[in-house]
């Protein structure tokens, strides 16, 4: 082997373990919550106050709108604040109640913030799609839950060798389908005490199951929402990384105690 080819292989390798080092890496515990702040200074920073365009905007937001520049809804800083805190204060109660916070983001922005919390956190979520029925028809989710969990037992323990390879090679990607899916309700043997949902418009099917069965609802409401189909709506940009980490961020505080 040449020294070059030596050298670029090298070079792959550790690209490769950065990769999965940034991969593993939890912003969420990693966080410096001391320097974590309330106030309309730290979410204008942040972005949250950016809605969406004019044209875009639903009927029930008009009222928590402060101004419109270039075309974009502005939200009422001041309405977002205080709705955060109204928030927070529910989570509180649901910590202490002993029950879990099921985190929804299947919108691409907002999963890693939402595997990420709910991983820190030690709570469920669901990303990539909702699949119906997962509140609603909750028996039966869990049965298939069980199946993914014996699935991904039988791979470790070697015991699907038996099958060819074609047949292996559709039940990895039938297990890895399954864990994309189902792998971050894997531990909710009973039904969570809130929802957290990163869009409103997104994900209406887990914000109408919950509903259906009473569970209480806490949601990011950016201008095109309407803030009345969740609880405990927070006023904010739903689509802005550094909005999505601000409020997360205040979340995962709130549920860890963080001083």
């Amino acid at each position: 082997m040449t020294k070059d080819v030596k050298d670029k292989d090298n070079k792959e390798v550790n690209e490769v373990k950065k990769a999965v080092k940034v991969e593993k890496k939890n912003i969420f515990r990693e966080y410096d919550y001391d320097k974590l702040e309330l106030s309309m200074e730290k979410m204008l920073k942040s972005g949250v106050h950016f809605g969406h365009t004019k044209a875009k905007c639903h009927p029930k937001m008009k009222d928590f709108i402060f101004t419109t520049r270039n075309n974009v809804n502005i939200l009422d800083l001041s309405v977002s604040l205080s709705s955060l805190k109204e928030a927070l204060l529910f989570i509180e109660k649901v910590k202490e109640s002993r029950k879990k916070i099921l985190f929804v983001a299947t919108k691409k922005q907002a999963e890693r913030f939402v595997q990420q919390i709910a991983e820190y956190t030690e709570n469920p979520y669901v990303i990539d799609r909702w699949l119906g029925g997962t509140l609603t028809n909750f028996k039966n989710i869990r049965k298939r839950v069980k199946y993914m969990s014996q699935l991904n037992e039988h791979f470790e323990k070697g015991e699907l060798s038996r099958y060819t390879k074609l047949e292996q090679l559709k039940k990895k990607e039938e297990l890895e389908k399954l864990k994309r899916r189902m792998g971050g309700i894997e531990k909710m043997i009973t039904l969570p005490g809130a929802v957290f949902i990163t869009d409103i418009n997104a994900d209406r099917i887990a914000v109408r199951e919950a509903k259906a069965l009473g569970i209480p609802v806490i949601g990011f409401a950016d201008t095109n929402a309407n803030p009345e189909e969740v609880d405990y709506p927070i006023f904010a940009n739903d689509d802005a990384l550094s909005s999505l980490e601000y409020i997360f961020a205040n979340v995962s505080k709130t549920i860890t105690n963080k001083k």
